[in-house]
């Protein structure tokens, strides 16, 4: 375990994100993102200096929001979103936003839309962990998702290629230990649990969600899993898409960092937004986390119970990608309804639902 010192400032950047959706092409595309990335730049080393003024603790790990590069498919098939809008996992892309962390002395993570030479007609939305040093030190792809591919989709082979510890990986930093979650995966307790599992002290969920004054499920599961997981939790929402036939202004606001006793630290309100940075005092979560207490949810916790009821058949199935060849099935929104229709079935069937 890496040696934490002081407490140091986690930021948690609200920011608008251009759609490339009614873009033609992927060289206009490749400018757009040029666009958002130089303006990430200065957004993080203005708030970075605004930031250490105020408060007099240096901002050490920036969590910029979900779609921060492209926005989401609006219809377009797998093949059409892979080439236009998926970074390449040694692309130009991730390597300027390697100098952005390293200019800036910070940890980055974020969440964009990757292609992977291993599955090479599909692509993976990924939550990645860049160091200060400019290095990827983490690659997360989200499990669940409605109408996007996952590793589930394929797990055999995906496990095959990068191995069990894949699919929840925590990396140990001079910042804690770090992983990420992916926008909706908020709502599932068992991503955030498996991460928790295995070491994870701070989640960073970068997500595009809906403002609202109410409260919200994403933010009820950001106190929820911060509390039941003993970690922090910090959340970028996007402030607003732009290009995109949705209101622009639907997603907004709800930045927020929680720590681990469940409490809200910090929130942002409306538009872009630095307002979401609160200290991350490591070396206090670990002395709660070794001490015996009512409120040690992890120490508490008894796996074994559950492993009957996760191991259902009728739930959502696995390899649902891969046909008897080992080839990979591509896709499209139709694939996902079934499946989901045929889990609701199956439930109904034995009278679960």
């Amino acid at each position: 375990m890496n040696a934490v010192d002081a407490p140091y400032t986690a930021l948690a950047l609200q920011m608008d994100c251009a759609a490339v959706n009614h873009l033609s092409d992927r060289d206009a595309v490749t400018r757009a993102m040029q666009v958002s990335l130089a303006r990430i730049d200065t957004m993080i080393r203005g708030s970075k200096a605004f930031i250490a003024t105020f408060s007099g603790s240096p901002v050490r790990l920036v969590v910029l929001p979900e779609y921060f590069l492209t926005g989401f498919p609006m219809g377009e098939s797998i093949a059409a979103w892979r080439d236009k809008a998926c970074l390449a996992m040694d692309g130009p892309e991730y390597r300027q936003l390697g100098e952005i962390a390293g200019t800036n002395a910070v940890f980055l993570s974020g969440n964009v839309y990757e292609a992977d030479p291993h599955f090479p007609d599909l692509y993976f939305q990924t939550s990645f962990i860049i160091d200060d040093g400019g290095s990827v030190i983490l690659r997360y792809r989200r499990l669940i998702s409605m109408f996007a591919p996952t590793p589930h989709d394929v797990l055999s082979r995906y496990k095959e290629v990068y191995g069990e510890d894949s699919l929840f990986p925590v990396v140990d930093t001079p910042l804690g230990r770090l992983a990420c979650v992916a926008s909706e995966e908020i709502l599932y307790p068992e991503i955030t649990r498996a991460h928790a599992l295995g070491g994870a002290e701070v989640i960073l969920h970068s997500s595009s969600e809906v403002g609202s004054p109410r409260p919200t499920p994403k933010n009820i599961a950001k106190c929820a899993r911060a509390y039941e997981n003993m970690c922090y939790v910090v959340s970028a929402n996007t402030s607003a898409i732009t290009g995109s036939p949705v209101p622009a202004h639907s997603t907004q606001g709800h930045s927020q960092i929680v720590d681990y006793r469940g409490n809200v630290m910090c929130e942002a309100s409306c538009g872009e937004s630095m307002v979401a940075n609160a200290p991350i005092d490591i070396q206090r979560l670990r002395e709660t986390r070794r001490q015996p207490a009512m409120t040690n949810m992890l120490a508490r916790q008894r796996p074994d119970l559950f492993t009957g009821v996760y191991n259902d058949p009728n739930r959502y199935p696995a390899d649902n990608l891969l046909d008897s060849a080992s080839g990979v099935t591509v896709p499209d929104r139709q694939h996902f309804l079934a499946l989901q229709q045929q889990v609701i079935d199956g439930l109904d069937q034995k009278d679960l639902i």
